[in-house]
């Protein structure tokens, strides 16, 4: 399979909700925004998602599902989709990462990587 083919960006931008996260009972909410680009030649469909999330003790909380928020987006050449869901950590910081899984107009399925981020209330992690 020619992995040049397939090439989706997955940029992400993370925001800690102080109003309704109870850091007194191991509660740490987070919001994340998150983008996908398909930056390559072959129209693609989003078909699930698997995240590994990590937090500081250690606690790793393992999530499968179909599609982000309840869609399937399907992207054409340099069409991209964003959309924003959140975590809920025992620590004030933690780290997200995982894949999408996608398959092409064509049939064929891949993996687009989404490369590890850090999930922090500002000014606790330098």
């Amino acid at each position: 399979m020619d992995m040049a083919r397939h090439r989706i960006s997955v940029e992400v931008l993370t925001q800690y909700l102080e109003d309704q996260s109870e850091p007194r009972e191991g509660r740490y909410v987070f919001s994340y925004t998150i983008t996908i680009r398909n930056e390559g030649p072959v129209a693609a469909k989003l078909l699930t998602r698997h995240w590994i999330i990590t937090d500081a003790n250690g606690r790793v909380q393992e999530v499968r599902g179909e599609g982000v928020v309840g869609e399937q987006p399907h992207l054409a050449p340099g069409q991209g989709f964003r959309y924003a869901s959140g975590a809920v950590l025992e620590t004030p910081v933690g780290v997200m990462q995982g894949s999408y899984q996608m398959i092409t107009d064509t049939g064929e399925r891949f993996d687009a990587p989404i490369a590890p981020f850090k999930l922090a209330i500002p000014g606790l992690v330098h």
